[in-house]
């Protein structure tokens, strides 16, 4: 008999749900904010990405990723500095920290330790749900918070997206089908992600980006996530005007 696949974005939100209502009452929101005003202001994610892109340069946005659920760990001696630095050494434009911890074993530590050794900026990739957590992203530092539309509601990425508004935060909507891709567009954010990974079966495939770039609006700017590994994956978007 076979087996249905299990769908890893839903365990991943429902043990999210659960999780940010712990933290809430380990931190109430009134001292979250306190520490979010006293923080430094963001380092402008979106301009400098869009700049490094206006210079001729391929915007990479760097990944530092301890594991995940479909490869396990991935590196054992895990640095977050040391990773960030030789990234930004490398010529990166930005940075991406994984911070879940469940499933990812991620930590709020790492983008920390991250933004401290280099001057590019941060995105904090989890899984957002809640208000609650975006004046979590500005306490630990974050420049840019990762909004995925598979995961909200129109009303809830509305309201997302404006709390990271108010509070200096930029944004990186991800799409992965055209559904969502019409969803995200209509938020008023200037990034959107196309992910080629399924975060329901977590399947990869470049295509995915390909197939959705005549429908994404003149005045956004595509990100291609998941899958670059190599020389070719990048001329194979920038040929695209994928950049």
């Amino acid at each position: 008999m076979q087996t249905e696949t299990p769908d890893i974005l839903k365990t991943i939100l429902n043990y999210k749900a659960e999780y940010v209502e712990h933290i809430k009452r380990e931190s109430p929101l009134a001292e979250l904010k306190h520490r979010a005003d006293d923080c430094a202001p963001a380092r402008g994610f979106t301009n400098h990405l869009l700049g490094t892109i206006a210079a001729g340069k391929p915007g990479v946005i760097a990944e530092i990723k301890k594991a995940s659920p479909s490869r396990g760990i991935i590196r054992e001696d895990f640095q977050a500095d040391a990773i960030a630095k030789s990234y930004a050494e490398a010529g990166a434009c930005c940075l991406s920290v994984l911070t879940d911890i469940e499933f990812f074993k991620g930590s709020d530590e790492y983008l920390k330790q991250a933004r401290a050794v280099c001057e590019i900026p941060v995105l904090r990739k989890d899984f957002m749900i809640d208000p609650y957590q975006f004046y979590e992203d500005k306490s630990i530092g974050a420049d840019c918070i990762l909004i995925i539309v598979s995961a909200l509601s129109d009303m809830q990425m509305q309201d997302l997206v404006g709390v990271a508004n108010e509070i200096g935060l930029d944004i990186l909507v991800e799409v992965h089908d055209r559904e969502e891709l019409e969803r995200g567009m209509m938020l008023r954010t200037p990034l959107i992600g196309i992910n080629n990974r399924n975060l329901h079966t977590f399947e990869t495939d470049l295509e995915t980006t390909l197939g959705l770039l005549t429908d994404v609006f003149h005045d956004r700017t595509v990100i291609t996530e998941s899958g670059i590994h190599s020389e070719d994956d990048i001329k194979l978007m920038r040929k695209n005007n994928v950049n």
